[in-house]
């Protein structure tokens, strides 16, 4: 017998996950990591588990009787990933967020100056070996100038916040929690439909949450400018898509940068996809950025190192409202 803290890697077990539980052994002394190839052996290893990366599900979670950890992969989980045993249960729950700031909001960059410049009917005329000056059908929105509302402002709000500050854009920001210092005029959501009409460029990180599922709708859609672009990286359950498609055909708002939606994959014969004043990126915000796996194990390993120490964890989550 010894007094290490065992740490549980629940399934899906990937060659990655060995990796790192072969490196945390050596660079968190007092840890011993147990990775569970299925769910017989993550029921038996949560018997004497106090930390768990990964998910425990309902149904695994009543042999977890020492745990007192878990570490979430993601920054925002899957739905169901919170539920109400996990949320009743004492363990403390922490997340990924962080780790995807900077790149993410250079993906949110990309659909701004693309929209705002009208590039998407640039790549169109460049497809048919045509020379105009005037195939752009909405007005050009200048960066310097422009609102931006940030719709939750975490690491990723905070830093898309600055970004645009620096093109000189006046940035607002709803947040039910600001943690961060950005230059970002902060507010409450409860002014969020009273903001609306101001903005140029509405931007959504919101996680999904039960306080935040199909929150973009056709009334908010209603309140925004004509001339203003949607642009939503955050998680797809947040925007009702009928009610974005019909917002956009019927140019309520100039446009919209999608990376997530309410149903992934988009079908293939969504209306979506032929809209020439819509950007879509499958998912894909972190750009398939090659350091986003190490940042997330300098995370883990941090927190195992906290939690071995008894010192206080990083990313705490809120479970009952799920970040």
């Amino acid at each position: 017998m010894t007094n290490e803290t065992v740490l549980v890697m629940t399934p899906p077990i990937n060659d990655g996950l060995r990796d790192w539980a072969r490196r945390l052994r050596a660079d968190v002394p007092g840890l011993d990591v147990v990775v569970a190839e299925d769910d017989a052996a993550a029921v038996e290893a949560l018997g004497r588990a106090e930390a768990v990366y990964g998910w425990v599900s309902p149904g695994i979670l009543p042999a977890a009787t020492k745990l007192r950890w878990l570490q979430s992969p993601f920054a925002a989980p899957f739905a169901g990933y919170y539920y109400p045993e996990l949320i009743d249960h004492p363990v403390t729950v922490t997340n990924a967020r962080g780790i995807y700031s900077d790149h993410i909001s250079h993906h949110l960059m990309m659909f701004m100056l693309a929209l705002s410049r009208g590039l998407p009917y640039r790549v169109a005329a460049q497809r048919e070996n045509t020379w105009d000056s005037r195939v752009r059908r909405h007005g050009y929105v200048s960066l310097p100038g422009s609102t931006v509302l940030v719709v939750g402002v975490g690491g990723i709000g905070a830093e898309t916040a600055r970004l645009c500050t620096a093109f000189g854009a006046k940035v607002i920001g709803v947040d039910p929690r600001p943690e961060h210092d950005c230059p970002a005029e902060m507010h409450a959501p409860g002014e969020l439909d009273s903001l609306l009409p101001s903005a140029d460029f509405v931007v959504t990180t919101a996680p999904h949450t039960p306080e935040t599922e199909f929150m973009w709708n056709e009334d908010r859609f209603r309140r925004m400018k004509t001339s203003a672009y949607f642009i939503n990286i955050g998680r797809g359950m947040t925007c009702r898509l009928d009610d974005l498609t019909a917002a956009l055909a019927g140019g309520e708002i100039a446009g919209a940068g999608l990376d997530v939606f309410e149903i992934e994959p988009l079908p293939a014969d969504h209306p979506l996809w032929h809209m020439d004043n819509v950007l879509i990126t499958p998912h894909v915000a972190t750009g398939g950025a090659a350091d986003i796996a190490e940042r997330r194990y300098a995370l883990l390993k941090d927190n195992a190192r906290r939690f071995v120490a008894g010192e206080p964890l990083s990313n705490v989550v809120d479970k009952a409202r799920w970040y």
